[in-house]
């Protein structure tokens, strides 16, 4: 361990061919998993170096440096969010390549080799997400809806053309033509077609995998999916006729409560009648909930515009 720690130091010191960017806000345990993933890659040491991105965490800068010790370079980000903490990290990287994951996140011990070498057939490139369940106790009814729903980076690469933020590589040079993240829209379809109409093409990197917890209660999942929603709208309704795609869009979520019932009852990630029956009743009560949230949120923003 001391070899590989004197192995990181000297990165710092030298010119790395990736950059790893992990954006961090408050989350201190999952950081210290994050990074000894990062520690334990096949990729050399000295050739990556990791940089966290930091929103200003309450719990300090003691706290983090404790945590991050020699293993990665801290990295002020006084704009609230993920995508301006992502930002600030590319501003201060010195590789030619940029890695993105979330400080919330595990990857593979190959992530970084494999993800490198996808980038010889595309531009930029968005690996496998794997959702990760704790082995400790039983699955709940969301870590089960996650396990069967969440984080489709395959679908997401190949028919919509976007890679979620926790799993992209990425050209420096790439990253300068197409912009910044942009903040208050889903940032990470927004870059990533941003950068399809600047003429770039995006590939899937099966072999570059990273994990990511999933939510452990309805709490957890309604609150991401409200983030989502409202990421998504901002980012619908900037174009023309994007109100009334919307609406479209929100209706369409009660006929789908049928239609991916189906593929709770065919998935091969479930066993037993229980925990069928548990994910079917958080598909229909997050799909519900999703409904109404997205009304509010039209009304919402119509009130905002008339005023």
């Amino acid at each position: 361990m001391v070899q590989k720690q004197s192995q990181l130091s000297l990165s710092m010191a030298t010119s790395p061919q990736i950059s790893v960017i992990v954006p961090h806000y408050n989350d201190l345990a999952r950081l210290d998993i994050c990074l000894t993933a990062l520690e334990n890659q096949t990729f050399t040491a000295e050739r990556f170096e990791i940089i966290v991105a930091d929103n200003r965490s309450p719990a300090g800068a003691d706290a983090l440096a404790a945590v991050i010790r020699d293993r990665a370079r801290l990295v002020d980000a006084p704009v609230p969010g993920a995508g301006p903490a992502r930002n600030a990290g590319v501003q201060n990287a010195k590789a030619d390549i940029l890695a993105f994951t979330d400080c919330d996140c595990i990857p593979d011990p190959a992530w970084l080799e494999q993800g490198l070498a996808a980038l010889k057939a595309a531009d930029f490139v968005g690996g496998r997400m794997k959702v990760l369940i704790p082995a400790d106790h039983p699955m709940t009814g969301a870590q089960a809806f996650e396990a069967v729903f969440a984080f489709n980076n395959r679908s997401y690469v190949e028919d919509k053309h976007f890679t979620v933020t926790a799993n992209l590589f990425c050209p420096r040079k790439i990253f300068e033509a197409v912009g910044p993240f942009r903040t208050e829209v889903s940032e990470d379809k927004e870059w990533c077609l941003r950068a399809r109409d600047h003429g770039y093409r995006i590939g899937y990197a099966s072999e570059a995998i990273v994990s990511h917890p999933a939510r452990a209660n309805w709490p957890e999942l309604r609150d991401k999916w409200a983030r989502l929603n409202s990421e998504s709208f901002a980012l619908i309704t900037q174009h023309g006729g994007g109100r009334l795609l919307w609406l479209l869009r929100t209706w369409a979520l009660l006929p789908s409560i049928l239609f991916h019932g189906v593929k709770v009852l065919r998935s091969d990630v479930l066993s037993g009648a229980s925990i069928r029956i548990s994910v079917l009743g958080i598909l229909t009560r997050l799909r519900l909930w999703r409904f109404v949230y997205g009304h509010r949120l039209l009304l919402r923003k119509r009130r905002r515009g008339q005023g």
